[in-house]
């Protein structure tokens, strides 16, 4: 049932237009909800908390909706956020954030190779498969199939939305796919993934 919500969902945030955006509402709005935590131009530095710049529009939107709802992404913080806000009012935040460009962290040489290793090839033995089949090789994903960019994100916030998908906390994944892969990641996996994600530009 919540995996049918979350492709009705999919289906009518993709069919909207985003012609009908306002970016300086998007920037107020912005301002006061998101900044705090995200940074005013969604690259605030804190590893738990997730780069917003130059993430998909579309991605950002089902995002907001999902932590609005409660049931795919069960967030008390961003359930207090998001309440107010209306369809109109992500479009114009999630625009907003879209054309900010994101800071690039550097990843540390410790498990960059592990790192580039799973991200590239997957891992046959562990049955993970290569993160680069829908991230594509700059982490840039794919708006229109609702894949994320993953260029540059936080290293902390990558592994702890694997470890959401892999417990089930998280629902957000399109056909399963994430819950899938990270059922057979171990911490060490998803931490030197993450490393990698965290310079990859």
């Amino acid at each position: 049932m919540k995996r049918l919500f979350f492709l009705m969902l999919s289906v009518m945030v993709f069919s909207n237009s985003y012609a009908d955006v306002d970016l300086q509402a998007g920037k107020e709005t912005a301002a006061t909800v998101c900044a705090a935590c995200h940074g005013a131009d969604g690259n605030r530095l804190t590893p738990m908390w997730p780069k917003l710049a130059g993430q998909h529009q579309e991605y950002m939107v089902l995002q907001m909706q999902a932590f609005k709802d409660g049931k795919l992404r069960n967030d008390p913080s961003m359930l207090g956020m998001m309440a107010p806000l209306s369809v109109q009012d992500m479009k114009n935040v999630a625009a907003f954030f879209a054309v900010q460009e994101r800071v690039i962290g550097k990843a540390s040489t410790k498990t960059l190779k592990r790192g580039e290793s799973i991200y590239r090839g997957g891992d046959q033995e562990k049955k993970i498969s290569a993160c680069i089949a829908c991230h594509g090789p700059k982490g840039t994903g794919n708006a229109q199939a609702g894949f994320p960019s993953l260029s540059g994100q936080q290293k902390a916030y990558v592994v702890k939305q694997l470890q959401d998908y892999k417990s089930g906390a998280r629902l957000t994944d399109v056909n399963h796919i994430m819950r899938d892969i990270s059922s057979n990641m171990e911490l060490a996996d998803m931490e030197a993934v993450a490393n990698y994600i965290s310079g990859l530009h």
